[in-house]
């Protein structure tokens, strides 16, 4: 009779995840590269400086799954700081500046921004499993865990993004909300909200568990009330809830730095129509997407595709019918597991994912309404715990998991290789 294995504790559920996936995106990152090669002119082009490529071909190539696009960005400002160029605005200062700080130790800024990010993701899967387990099953948690390191954009988490440090302080902020630290809520909330202007919506979740729970401090759950009882706030104010003010001030930290420095505060919002941004409905960008996304479908059925209709930047060689399909189809399964998120989950969750995803509506590029989504919905980690609630309860994630890894492998050759993802 053979001894029953262990179960692997969450330590190392989450460096499994993170090791593997990881894996999967420097290879894959590697073999694009090497194989395929970069598009023409792009790295000329987008990093005239070489800023993601400092080493020799062997080293570029393996850190090219984490420095291309909006790397170039974070860098340039990691090194030479903002110098009132308009564009480099829209960009958050916390992030490079910790890749100043620490690139100022291992005497590159490349490599800093790799370890931030990596460090910052193996924090992020930590907490996660922490929160959901919460109130899921192991099973949930571990599967949780998974989704998101295998997710089809997860390069992102480790590349030279922000996606990595938002999600660990998004989770730590919600997290020590949960525990009812709320201190360090409102600061990890402050430190997310420099980092990213989406890291201001963290005051919706901090708000309801406090005044509504879930708090895992205060032992099980209250009968769910019915009627207008439910407004009734579970918990009282004290002076403790003034710690959720701390989470606005690092955007109104950034913003008031650039009203003294430069005078203009309120850059970071308005630069946006720089990447061709616009404001509008959300339900108008859920139409025009859908309506591209059927013209694309039509375009695939009939025979070639027209030349990609996004700006120059964006150039790439998968069609743009196909990019058009594959971004509402991560807006319908966003928009599923927002209604499964609402139905199961806790409505702190429900609500910081709608208000997450009613921003990136409300926001699409111009020529491409639903660019970055995948990108956008990583951060989102509701969706990731109500999907691994679905697919545990259906025996599906040993099914899923393979698939989002090969996804994922077929996603970063197209980033590596300087051609437009997300």
């Amino acid at each position: 009779m053979q001894p029953e294995t262990a179960e692997p504790t969450p330590r190392r559920v989450v460096w499994r995840a993170l090791w593997t996936s990881r894996l999967v995106v420097i290879f894959a990152g590697m073999a694009g590269v090497t194989q395929i090669g970069l598009a023409p002119g792009a790295a000329s082009v987008y990093d005239p400086s070489g800023l993601t490529t400092p080493f020799g071909y062997l080293p570029n190539a393996i850190v090219a799954p984490m420095a291309r696009w909006d790397s170039v960005w974070y860098l340039t400002i990691a090194r030479y700081g903002y110098q009132h160029v308009y564009e480099r605005t829209a960009f958050f200062p916390l992030y490079p500046l910790l890749i100043h700080l620490l690139g100022f130790i291992v005497r590159s800024d490349l490599i800093a921004g790799i370890l931030v990010s990596l460090a910052c993701t193996a924090a992020a899967l930590t907490l996660l499993h922490r929160l959901v387990s919460l109130d899921q099953s192991r099973e949930v948690a571990d599967t949780t865990v998974l989704l998101v390191a295998f997710f089809p954009v997860s390069f992102f988490l480790t590349a030279v993004y922000t996606e990595g440090l938002l999600l660990a302080l998004a989770l730590a902020c919600v997290y020590a909300a949960r525990r009812e630290r709320w201190l360090l809520c409102g600061l990890a909330g402050a430190l997310a909200s420099a980092t990213a202007v989406t890291g201001l919506a963290l005051v919706i979740p901090a708000a309801w568990i406090y005044l509504y729970g879930p708090r895992a401090a205060s032992g099980p759950p209250k009968p769910t009330r019915s009627g207008r009882a439910r407004l009734i706030p579970r918990h009282r104010l004290r002076v403790d809830v003034l710690a959720l003010a701390l989470i606005p001030l690092g955007m109104v930290a950034y913003l008031a730095y650039l009203g003294l420095r430069y005078g203009e505060p309120f850059a970071p919002l308005n630069v946006q129509s720089v990447w061709y941004r616009h404001t509008t409905l959300p339900f108008t960008t859920v139409w025009d997407a859908a309506r591209q996304a059927w013209e694309g479908l039509r375009q695939l059925l009939r025979g070639p595709v027209p030349p990609y209709r996004v700006p120059a930047y964006a150039q790439a060689p998968i069609s743009a019918a196909f990019q058009d399909i594959y971004l509402f189809l991560f807006l319908i399964a966003g928009l599923a597991g927002l209604v499964y998120v609402a139905f199961t989950l806790t409505p702190a969750y429900s609500l910081y994912t709608l208000v997450l995803l009613g921003l990136v509506l409300a926001a699409p590029v111009s020529l491409q309404p639903l660019a970055s989504l995948p990108r956008f919905e990583l951060v989102m980690f509701p969706l990731f715990i109500a999907a691994a609630r679905w697919l545990t309860r259906r025996r599906l994630a040993p099914y899923a998991i393979p698939a989002l890894a090969v996804a994922l492998g077929l996603f970063t050759v197209e980033f590596a290789t300087w051609h437009w993802v997300a």
